[in-house]
Parts: C-alpha cells; sequence; structure tokens
C-alpha cells in the first residue's frame, strides 16, 4: 500500500486532532488507486475556512480561493490545498460557480466532482469512501460522470477536454452516455480560456492513446482548432503515402516520441497540405512549399492558444525545415548552428514519426534519421565547430584586423561557413592568414 508522505499525513491528522474530518481526495487518490505516485495532493474536510487557517496558523497561508472554501499552506516548502465540503451553485460562465455553499457532508463534495474515478475520498487509514462506484470504473477503464454528464459538462466545459486527457493518458474508455454528451456540448469549449485549453490540448497530445482520441474526438478538437477541418478526408494521391491528411497526422502523433514540442509540431507539421495542393497531369498530388505554410499557420494557431513565446518558435522551427534532407555533415552542422541541438533532435523524432505514418517504403528514411543524429551526436563528442562560439576566432580578433560593425558578423558567419564545409581549418592562425589572404 502506497504510504502517503509525512507532510500530507501532518495535515490529516492535524484537522483529524481539532476534531474535523480530513480525507485525500480526487486525482491522488485515483492515482494512488492505479499504484502511481501524485504529484500532488488535495485535502477535503468539514472545517471551514476559518477553522483551517486557525489550525495551520503557524504556517504560511494563501488564501486567494478562500471564497471557493480553498485555503492553500505550505508545509516543508510544499503546497497543499485544503478545501471545505461544498455544494456549487450556478453556474453561468461554464467554468466557475457562482457561489457555493459550504456543506458538513463528504458526500456532498464528492457529488460535485466532474467524473467518478476522481470522487474518492481517503483518509490516512487508507479507508476509502467511493459512493459513485470509481473504484470499479478504475478497474474497468472507464471515463464516466459523476451524475448527469450535461449537468457536468455545462458547469464547467472544461470537464470536456479533461474527460479527452484521461481517456488519452490512461488508456480508459469513455462511457457511452458521457462520450455522447461530449459530442453534443463540445461547443461550450468556446466559453474556456485560451491557456486552460492549451493546457489539456497538449496533455492530450501526450498520452499514450493520443491516436485514438484525436480519431474519435476531432470535433472536439476543431472546437478551437477548425483549420483541421480541411485535412479530414484530404486524399494525398501520392506513392508515398497511404492515408489522408489527417488521418496520416494523427498516425504520425501516435509514432512520435511523447515529447511536448515534438507532438505538438507532429500535430500541426501538414496542416497546410490541403491548401498547397496541386494534381499533375498524370493523377500525382504534390505540395510545394506545404512546410513552410505549415509554419505559418501554426504560428497563428499557437498564438492564439497562448503557447510561450520559447515553445512557438522552437515548434514553428521544427514544422519548417520537417521536410529538409540533410544529406551531409556540412548541411547537418548548419541546420544545428541555426536551430540548437534540441529542435534539431526534435525535427528528427518529428521526421521519423513522419516516415513510419507513410508507405512501408518509406520507412527506409529511418535509417537516414538514424545516420543524422549519430552524426550530430559525434559533432558535439568530438567538439566539432558548428557554431560562432565554437569558431577559433572571434569579433576582437576580426576588429583588430578592421572589420567592424556588420562587417565583422559578416565576416564570421562566412568563415565558419568555411570551416563547417570543410575548406578553412579551425585554427586561429590559418583563419587569420586566410583573412589576410582575401585583401
Amino acid at each position: 500500500m502506497f504510504e502517503l508522505p509525512d507532510y500530507v499525513l501532518y495535515v490529516l491528522k492535524k484537522l483529524s486532532s481539532r476534531g474535523f474530518e480530513a480525507y485525500i481526495v480526487g486525482g491522488c487518490v485515483r492515482d494512488i488507486m492505479l499504484q502511481k505516485i501524485p504529484s500532488d495532493f488535495d485535502i477535503t474536510t468539514n472545517a471551514l475556512p476559518f477553522e483551517i487557517k486557525k489550525c495551520f496558523e503557524e504556517h504560511k497561508i494563501i488564501d486567494i480561493g478562500e471564497k471557493h472554501g480553498t485555503v492553500t499552506i505550505i508545509i516543508d516548502s510544499r503546497k497543499i490545498e485544503i478545501t471545505t465540503y461544498r455544494i456549487d451553485g450556478t453556474y453561468s460562465n461554464n467554468r466557475h460557480p457562482d457561489k457555493v455553499t459550504f456543506s458538513c457532508n463528504l458526500y456532498d463534495d464528492l457529488k460535485r466532482r466532474d467524473f467518478t474515478i476522481n470522487a474518492m475520498a481517503m483518509k490516512s487509514s487508507g479507508e476509502l469512501t467511493d459512493n459513485f462506484n470509481g473504484r470499479s470504473d478504475l478497474k474497468n477503464k472507464i471515463i464516466r460522470t459523476v451524475g448527469d454528464p450535461v449537468k457536468r459538462f455545462t458547469e464547467d466545459a472544461l470537464r470536456i477536454l479533461r474527460a479527452l486527457r484521461f481517456a488519452s493518458q490512461l488508456g480508459f474508455h469513455i462511457e457511452n452516455k458521457t462520450s455522447e454528451m461530449i459530442h453534443q456540448y463540445a461547443y461550450l469549449i468556446k466559453n474556456i480560456s485560451a491557456e486552460r485549453i492549451r493546457e489539456e490540448f497538449v496533455k492530450i497530445l501526450l498520452g499514450n492513446s493520443a491516436e485514438k482520441i484525436l480519431r474519435e474526438y476531432c470535433d472536439v478538437i476543431e472546437v478551437f482548432i477548425p483549420e483541421i477541418k480541411k485535412s479530414y478526408g484530404f486524399k494525398q494521391y501520392s506513392p508515398y503515402h497511404k492515408y489522408d491528411v489527417w488521418e496520416h497526422t494523427i498516425h504520425a502523433v501516435g509514432a512520435s516520441v511523447p515529447e511536448k514540442n515534438v507532438r505538438t509540431a507532429m500535430f500541426f507539421h501538414d496542416i497546410a497540405k490541403p491548401d498547397c495542393f496541386k494534381l499533375d497531369k498524370n493523377g500525382r498530388g504534390h505540395f510545394k512549399g506545404h512546410a513552410v505554410k505549415s509554419a505559418e499557420m501554426t504560428y497563428d494557431i499557437l498564438k492564439r492558444l497562448r503557447f510561450s513565446s520559447k515553445d512557438i518558435k522552437d515548434i514553428i522551427c521544427v514544422i519548417y525545415h520537417h521536410s529538409d534532407e540533410l544529406d551531409n555533415k556540412p548541411e547537418i552542422k548548419l541546420l544545428m548552428n541555426k536551430i540548437g541541438i534540441k529542435n534539431f533532435i526534435n525535427l528528427l523524432n518529428v521526421q521519423r514519426a513522419d516516415s513510419m505514418s507513410k508507405q512501408e517504403f518509406c520507412r527506409e528514411r529511418l535509417k537516414k534519421s538514424n545516420w543524422q543524429e549519430k552524426t550530430a551526436k559525434e559533432i558535439i563528442q568530438n567538439k566539432e565547430c558548428y557554431t560562432l562560439k565554437g569558431l577559433a576566432v572571434n569579433g576582437n580578433d576580426l576588429m583588430k584586423l578592421g572589420f567592424e560593425g556588420k562587417e565583422n558578423g559578416k565576416m564570421l558567419e562566412y568563415l565558419l561557413k568555411e570551416v563547417i564545409y570543410e575548406n578553412l581549418e579551425n585554427n586561429k592562425i590559418s583563419i587569420i592568414n586566410y583573412i589576410k589572404s582575401l585583401k
């Protein structure tokens, strides 16, 4: 049996010693039942917020969520949320209750929760309270709302994406009525903030069952990414492809390594293909410039979903270059210099998954990706020059030779390229003599 961390036991026992009920609740109980280590712990109690604060007055307290009954305390540098049993009022914005009523009954608190697998509570002794058969649904791998799915989803539309996220992460099946209402009420997602949509979308992509969820619930995803609709059933008329654009995309997501930027780039890598399609006289499809156009479209979508500037830059550069061939070491070095080693490795992972989602003969491309990665690692291990930082001369050296301003930078870039193409030895004396010979 999983042992609760000391700081969690401390909180539970302190509340109990003051005569209050106290349980861990929600996702942490679900994870324990799945024999996973919870990332955080939430506690529910019949103590009112002011009583919680009095109980832990010697600790740092954050009471931002107090109007909803939540008090956050800091124990051993860890945050732990303690929430009073409550009954939620009406939801006018499809996200948060307009008001809450505190309760002295654990059942009231559990019945307001989203899914049965998240509506279990556990005492410090390990005793489980499971009024809605969450344990059974965990065993049978089912995502099911607590009570009426219409009520749950109209209360908080984010639960629609959370259902998809749990199904993707856990490999669970979404119960039929719950699934039906997800499709029917997907439009409510428009009322959710872009930041929360982004968080859930990324978690969906990172799940082991992402491919299945994207296929079954594309109508939900298109609520916030309508650009994907053109891909559905779009035939490629190419000897390299056995799937339409959308089916290829979701196969590629499933085939890729579960890393945030890789899977996001994979999802968007061909999004512009329908707009770039040309059919030649032989009946063969071409998508000239689709990588660049896909990068441009993805930039707009990621901005809309409030991805960070760094993530946008990194994801876009991978999409932009995903059709690059890189046939030799100098080309590899040039791209490593341009996009950085982490993005370069992500690019290779995208290209691998792309190849695995085409016709069988395209998997020969995997050998090339493996060679490219091996070459990149050798370049780093052998400390071969591929960036200005690794060049044997710097801007100060060039200033002494009369190069200033933009000319200094241009010359450094020129010298780096000469070194990369092995036209020039990366040696300070050799480079300076070479520069002098150019004058």
